[in-house]
């Protein structure tokens, strides 16, 4: 096995607050070895499409991106949050280098099927949607990858695809040539076993834990789809999976970051 790789995705929250953003980004650009960051567009895509006059259309918690909306998510996630963050990161000394899937052909995916609903232009990826040589050159040549939340299907067709799946997707390709950590970051200081008591972070779940903790309503909504990208991803190969806050990721390299998920 290769050396140590962390592929962390920035939650929306934080690219949403100019001053967590900026902590956030001096924090990751300390880590030291080969990195690569993940994000989607928080709320921007959402006020720059009702600015043009154009609904933001949300079905259980995801966005229905019908054409114009696709050219809302590509310019703010390719275009604007991704070239804020590459720059912010130029500005910490880390040598960042902005990209979508379609970008050295590094990420491809499919549009999702329409079944009850039609979510338009999403992508759904595939087992073999990394390119794992292609990424695998910029890593080697120096460069940090800051991947926004778009792909493409080959055929020259642009895809919004959930972010979380994507870094899911890195890590689980990119563990056959390195020692690959996942590390998901947001405004939580990690699974809380009570949400409203922030100090109730449960310090490492396996997969039966997970299964307990979901039937008895621990973990619900929004995180459930975050774990179980999470646990897909330990399953497929890679090392751990963390999931914590932004502003303490200075503490994961001393092991003391959030919630760590972990094999049976």
């Amino acid at each position: 096995m290769g050396s140590v790789l962390n592929v962390i995705k920035i939650g929306g929250n934080v690219i949403d607050d100019e001053e967590q953003l900026h902590i956030f980004l001096e924090k990751f650009a300390a880590l030291q070895g080969k990195k690569i960051l993940v994000h989607g567009g928080g709320k921007v895509a959402t006020r720059t499409a009702a600015g043009l006059g154009i609904e933001a259309k949300m079905i259980d918690g995801r966005r229905v991106t019908d054409a114009p909306m696709l050219d809302i998510v590509t310019m703010v996630y390719a275009g604007l949050t991704n070239k804020k963050i590459v720059s912010l990161l130029q500005k910490f000394d880390c040598d960042a280098l902005g990209l979508s899937g379609a970008d050295g052909n590094s990420i491809k995916a499919v549009k999702r099927p329409v079944r009850e609903v039609d979510y338009g232009y999403v992508g759904d990826i595939l087992v073999d949607s990394v390119n794992t040589l292609s990424i695998k050159k910029f890593l080697e040549a120096g460069f940090t990858p800051v991947f926004s939340a778009i792909t493409h299907n080959g055929l020259g067709q642009l895809l919004n695809t959930n972010a979380d799946t994507i870094a899911s997707a890195l890590a689980v390709s990119l563990s056959k040539i390195y020692d690959t950590r996942l590390i998901y970051c947001f405004e939580k200081d990690g699974v809380l076993r009570d949400v409203n008591d922030e100090r109730s972070v449960i310090k490492s779940i396996n997969p039966d834990e997970f299964e307990a903790l979901k039937s008895a309503g621990v973990i619900y909504e929004g995180m459930i789809p975050k774990l179980d990208n999470a646990f897909h991803a330990i399953g497929k190969g890679v090392k751990n999976v963390y999931i914590g806050n932004a502003l303490n990721l200075h503490l994961y390299q001393q092991g003391e970051f959030g919630t760590c998920m972990l094999a049976k």
